[in-house]
Parts: structure tokens; C-alpha cells; sequence
């Protein structure tokens, strides 16, 4: 879109990618103060193995440093009892389990992440972490608080997190793509089970909205627009008798992104521009296109005056300068734009179609969009649309003014909207979830069912204190 940053809603807090739950839960550990289960209250051994998977063991500093995330991150209630405690760190283990099987999988299957394929992701949860906290000696004593260590060993740690999830996703996606994992039926009773087991840690669902808009851009008046079209002639008239085309790009054209480029434009495919451009780059049944050299007349667009040179040619593709003189804008402008909004807020109130008024009146050669038909959540909007959609509800038409564009940022611009629905959040629902629910399972059992089959081919022993040990060798 082109005022929008799409934010997908989260549709369940308990989701996994497909490789499943374990996954799921490979954190990103939050820098706050551990948390102690009640059950826990006392010294806890963290030597020793509790499990070995093939020649990899599972330390119980791993298990408790799973199992603290979860309650962290309220996955899960904090143990109330011994016996809580235990189911909890059975249920861990066994995730954990499960992921040591997937990551020894994709050793055979030579599956590797490079730190360059999770660097923008890693910094970005370091900048993020990092903004939290107004200096770096907070930073430093909150990740010290954390048993996180220096910045440098939280940079590791979360290094090795990011490579063993991408590593567990990539693996999972390349045994899906051989057939070797495929998703099971889920009955109705296990979505709803699914649902009932989790639902109280769903978060709740943020205010969203949809809504279809008018975007009016202010239009220059005829005076200004001949001063402008005057301006561009004589530009071609110095072009023609001679100029450099590039430095007088520098000096007079006004569009910001080429204008320091000399009006370089760059490579341009057909549609790339709107089609009182293109008709130049590309030529129409009626017309032939520019030559490579060629200058174009002075022709105008929405934008403003154009002058093109055409540079090379080759098939689909044509690369261009321009000079480009825009009418002056001016309040008198913006206030004209302004009680055109209302004018089309009344028309639109009183009956008029959506559908007409927007063919006469909206920026479609702005690329704004029209009908923003998925859920927006409301504190993901930009500013002026979250200033303008405050206390509306659904069926409301509202007008309000937006920052202009990146071609002529000085000159705002003008909406037209009406709200279709305005969700004011709350407890997730079954209904809403179900498709999401019944999807997940599918794909769960699927891995599960496959991690089975690995663990019958795979040495586990399990030596957690609650757990029954366990052995199994290799069937071969």
C-alpha cells in the first residue's frame, strides 16, 4: 500500500510455525528479573543431563532456562505446587526433545543459517532491547539482573536462538516440500480442546477498523499552472539550443527524487508511471515511443510538467531523465481542497456511490488506495488517520488532512472516509479462531508424527527425577 505499513493481527498467542509447538517457543528472552515458580522457592540443582538425544545432552540449566521463559513470557501459569512443577518440566523437556531431533535432522540434510541470514532480525531486537532503557549502564545492569551477561554475551545468546529457529523452520519447510511431513485431520472436539487449553493466555484483541476513503490532492490554480507550463518551455528551449540536460535537471526540475541525480530515472517498466508518462516511454497504438536521445515536448500529468530524454532501450524496459516543473500550490489551493472533502462527505452521506464519487474525485494517480478492507489496528495507523478516526464508529464518514506525498511532501492532502467496522477489541473467540486453530494442529501432528519416527531411529534417554528413564536404541 502507499501510505501503509500492513501489521497482520495475531491470530494466536499460542501458534507455532509449522514446525509446531517447540518451535514456538524458542525465545526471545526478555531482559527482566527472572522468575522463581512457588514451587521452585528454594536452592535448585541446574548441574547435571536430563535427557541425551543421539550424542547432544540436555543440561538442567537448559530445562530451567526453558521453562522460566515460558512463565515469562505467560505461556504457561507459574507452578502452584511440586507436582505442577514436574508436568511443567515434562512437557518442556519433551519439546526440547523433539527440537534437538529436527536440528540433528537438518545436519543430515545439510541445512545451515549463516549469522548474515539472521543479522537485521538480531539487530533489531538488540535496538529494540536497547531503547528500553534511557542509558547504557541500565541496559548493561538489567541484562546483568537477567543472567543475561554483557551486551556482547546477550548478542551471542540471542544469536544462537535466531539460528536455531531459522534452522528449525528451514528444516521443517524442506521435509514438508519432499513429502515427508504432511498435516493430519483435526476433529472439531480438538480444535475446541485446543481453544479451551489456551484461551487464557490469548491476549486480548487490539481496537481495529476497516474503512474505503476519498484522497483529495489540492489542485493548482489555472494561473499558476500556465506560470508553470511557461517555466517548462523555456527549459526546452535551453535544452534545445544546447544546455546539459543533467545540470539543468539540478538546477530547475522539482522532483526531489531525481532532482540531485541530474533527473535520473533510472530503469522503468510500463505501468511503473502513470499513462501520460508512459505513452512517451512506450508509445501507444497512436504514437510512437521516444528514440534513445530523443526529447520529449513539454506534456503535462498530474504531477506537473514533464520533459523526458530517453537514454537506453532494451526489451520491457526503458531508462530516462527528466525535468519535471510543478505548478506553484498555495493555501488558497488548500482550502479549496478542503470544502471539496466536505462537499463529497455530504454527497456521500446523502445517498451518492462510493464508486462515483471516487472515479471523479480520488488521487488515483497518487497511488492512494481506496477500500482497506483487512482489520487495521488502530494504534498501527498513521497518526493523522488515528487523529481521524478517533470516537468513530462503524458506519461514520469523517474528513480530515494527511501529510502530502513523497513527490511534493509540502502540500497535505485531504481525506474522505467512512468506517465499515470499528471492533473495539476484547477476548478472542473460538468462531474467529478456529480456522487458524485447526490449521495448527494439522500441521503439529504432522511434525509430531514425523519427530516419532526420528526418536525410534534416534538413542533418547530421559533422566528427569519425575520422568521414568527411558532408553531407546536405534532400530538398525
Amino acid at each position: 500500500m502507499n501510505r501503509f505499513i500492513h501489521k497482520a493481527l495475531p491470530a494466536l498467542a499460542f501458534a507455532a510455525i509449522a514446525s509446531g509447538r517447540s518451535v514456538a517457543q524458542l525465545p526471545t528472552p526478555p531482559v527482566t528479573p527472572p522468575v522463581t515458580p512457588a514451587a521452585q522457592t528454594g536452592p535448585v540443582a541446574l548441574d547435571g543431563i536430563v535427557a541425551v538425544v543421539g550424542d547432544q545432552p540436555i543440561t538442567r540449566i537448559d530445562l530451567r532456562e526453558r521453562v522460566l521463559g515460558k512463565i515469562q513470557r505467560k505461556e504457561v501459569a507459574e507452578p502452584a505446587s511440586a507436582k505442577d512443577s514436574a508436568t511443567l518440566d515434562s512437557a518442556t523437556l519433551s519439546d526440547m526433545i523433539e527440537e534437538e531431533l529436527l536440528l540433528q535432522k537438518a545436519t543430515d540434510l545439510k541445512i545451515t543459517v549463516s549469522d548474515a541470514d539472521v543479522a537485521s532480525l538480531l539487530d533489531r531486537q538488540i535496538r529494540e532491547t536497547r531503547s528500553r532503557f534511557q542509558t547504557e549502564t541500565e541496559y548493561r545492569n538489567a541484562l546483568q539482573q537477567a543472567g543475561l551477561g554483557t551486551p556482547e554475551e546477550y548478542r551471542k545468546y540471542l544469536l544462537e536462538q535466531y539460528r536455531r529457529r531459522y534452522t528449525l523452520e528451514r528444516t521443517v519447510s524442506k521435509l514438508k516440500q519432499d513429502g515427508k511431513i504432511v498435516p493430519l485431520n483435526v476433529t472439531d472436539a480438538e480444535v475446541a480442546a485446543e481453544f479451551d487449553k489456551s484461551k487464557d493466555y490469548l491476549p486480548p484483541k487490539p481496537p481495529t477498523v476497516t474503512f474505503r476513503q476519498i484522497v483529495l490532492a489540492p489542485q493548482a490554480s489555472p494561473k499558476a499552472k500556465e506560470a508553470a507550463k511557461l517555466k517548462a518551455d523555456s527549459v526546452l528551449a535551453e535544452l534545445k539550443s544546447g544546455a546539459d540536460f543533467e545540470k539543468l535537471a539540478r538546477r530547475e526540475s522539482m522532483h526531489l527524487q531525481s532532482k540531485e541525480l541530474g533527473g535520473d530515472l533510472g530503469w522503468a517498466r510500463r505501468g511503473d508511471n502513470v499513462p501520460e508518462f508512459d505513452r512517451w516511454l512506450f508509445g501507444t497504438p497512436f504514437q510512437a515511443p521516444l528514440a534513445p536521445g530523443q526529447l520529449s515536448p513539454v506534456f503535462e500529468t498530474p504531477l506537473g510538467f514533464h520533459i523526458v530524454r530517453v537514454d537506453r532501450v532494451q526489451p520491457g524496459e526503458v531508462k530516462s531523465h527528466q525535468i519535471l516543473i510543478m505548478p506553484k500550490i498555495d493555501s488558497a489551493d488548500f482550502a479549496r481542497a478542503s470544502r471539496l472533502a466536505d462537499s463529497v462527505a455530504k454527497l456521500w452521506a446523502n445517498g451518492t456511490p462510493f464508486d462515483s464519487l471516487a472515479r471523479k474525485y480520488h488521487d488515483y494517480a497518487g497511488k492512494e488506495e481506496t477500500s482497506l478492507l483487512t482489520p487495521w489496528v488502530r494504534d498501527s495507523l498513521p497518526p493523522s488517520y488515528q487523529k481521524g478516526f478517533a470516537n468513530k464508529k462503524a458506519n461514520d464518514i469523517t474528513t480530515f488532512q494527511i501529510p502530502g506525498s513523497a513527490f511534493r511532501p509540502d502540500v497535505p492532502k485531504y481525506v474522505v472516509a467512512q468506517l465499515l467496522t470499528a471492533d473495539e477489541g476484547g477476548a478472542q473467540t473460538l468462531g474467529e479462531l478456529k480456522a487458524a486453530i485447526r490449521s495448527e494442529l494439522a500441521q503439529r501432528g504432522g511434525v509430531r508424527r514425523y519427530v516419532d519416527a526420528l526418536r525410534r531411529q534416534t538413542y533418547v534417554s530421559i533422566r528427569l527425577h519425575s520422568v521414568p528413564t527411558t532408553a531407546a536404541k536405534p532400530n538398525d
